[in-house]
């Protein structure tokens, strides 16, 4: 992994990204949304993650992530540990999931291309981890999470004049 992109002082926050293998869209059923929220619970309670935003996109996610517990790439190593085999056990297992044997064929692929894998592998390598050290930067991450969030409700952001006018999205 280059250097640019690491965890360097863990008493700081971060914007992360975390992606599917193959941009698979995964995260289209809700049961499979559970299965994070419910390991960022776990690790919020237990490990000391906190979460200041996230957004769950098909496939993949966005987050703001900080601890002053254990290290962030700890953390965030076991918690895809962790997603990547519940999620595996969740999609095999679900009755109405038209995908199950390709998207488990295209895991098992990736995961044997992949050395640091046995057989399986559900998140790309990376989770690209930015320091939000300036406000700028923060303000550009948080500016994206809240575009995709509003997006994702049927509403749209543009400028005026230095503000920032949130409106419906019509379909006319």
């Amino acid at each position: 992994m280059s250097r640019k992109y690491k965890f360097r002082d863990h008493d700081k926050l971060y914007f992360i990204s975390f992606s599917v293998v193959h941009w698979i869209d995964v995260f289209i059923r809700d049961e499979y949304k559970r299965v994070l929220i419910e390991s960022w619970k776990y690790c919020r309670e237990n490990k000391g993650l906190e979460i200041y935003a996230y957004c769950i996109m098909t496939s993949h996610v966005h987050m703001i992530i900080g601890s002053h517990q254990e290290k962030l790439d700890g953390i965030v190593r076991d918690m895809k540990s962790y997603t990547s085999s519940q999620l595996r056990k969740s999609i095999s297992a679900h009755p109405g999931e038209s995908r199950k044997e390709w998207m488990v064929w295209m895991m098992e692929r990736a995961g044997k291309k992949n050395g640091n894998n046995n057989d399986w592998q559900f998140w790309q390598q990376h989770n690209q981890p930015i320091e939000l050290s300036t406000p700028e930067i923060m303000n550009q991450k948080n500016l994206i999470i809240s575009t995709i969030i509003l997006l994702k409700q049927g509403l749209w952001i543009r400028r005026r004049s230095g503000f920032i006018v949130v409106q419906e999205i019509t379909t006319a």
